[in-house]
């Protein structure tokens, strides 16, 4: 199929109407075989609303990161770059393949692991949590369940930055991906996150496309 979105699309819906909402994530890393070009989403650079954020915000060498389904590890090598230990972790294992052969000196621990049966020892482990758009790209009760699992990686003290696409409340579509409406968003709070910085904004495609960038803390 020319489409690679399009394709995608009906990709991840197979998968759902077998009962496995999620299994298509191997599968589309595996297709790619390595060709980073055929991640057709990947920016292959960092979110610059993340690096804006760490860069005006400094802490301490040392301090812990991790980086929630991390793709291609662009995130992750930013975060390092700024003195973190940084964790990346994929439920692809191609896609921690992929991040292995770009970055093959890289000090960030990449593995392979799955948000709902990760190590035990990564429960309000982390000093930065970063997730960027794998909210978006789940369905069903799976949504929810990521958001809750994902705000207990925050350490007390620590942040989680939250990058993802934005929709109105009351947009009921389930076109892949499916965006995050502000009350979805708000889970974070709800998980006894305090929010600490809140921007929807419009991205600089054409058409552009809404998004929301939000920073939340867990109290000490």
């Amino acid at each position: 199929m020319d489409n690679p979105k399009l394709a995608t699309q009906l990709m991840a819906k197979t998968y759902a109407d077998k009962g496995d909402p999620d299994g298509w994530f191997e599968e589309f890393y595996a297709q790619a075989d390595g060709e980073i070009k055929k991640v057709y989403w990947a920016d292959l650079e960092p979110n610059p609303l993340l690096l804006d954020w760490v860069d005006s915000h400094p802490r301490q060498s040392g301090r812990r990161a991790i980086v929630v389904g991390c793709g291609l590890g662009d995130d992750a090598e930013a975060l390092r770059e700024r003195g973190y230990a940084v964790v990346a972790f994929d439920i692809s294992p191609s896609a921690i393949d992929m991040c292995r052969r770009r970055y093959p000196d890289s000090s960030v621990d990449y593995l392979v692991a799955d948000l709902f049966d990760h190590p035990v020892h990564w429960l309000r482990g982390f000093d930065l949590v970063y997730e960027c758009n794998t909210i978006q790209i789940l369905s069903g009760p799976n949504r929810a369940r990521a958001l809750s699992a994902i705000a207990e990686l925050v350490a007390p003290g620590g942040e989680i930055v939250v990058s993802c696409r934005s929709r109105e409340i009351g947009d009921h579509s389930q076109t892949f991906p499916i965006a995050l409406d502000r009350s979805e968003i708000d889970g974070f709070v709800r998980a006894n996150l305090v929010e600490k910085y809140f921007l929807a904004y419009d991205d600089n495609q054409n058409p552009p496309v809404p998004h929301f960038f939000a920073v939340y803390t867990r109290p000490s």
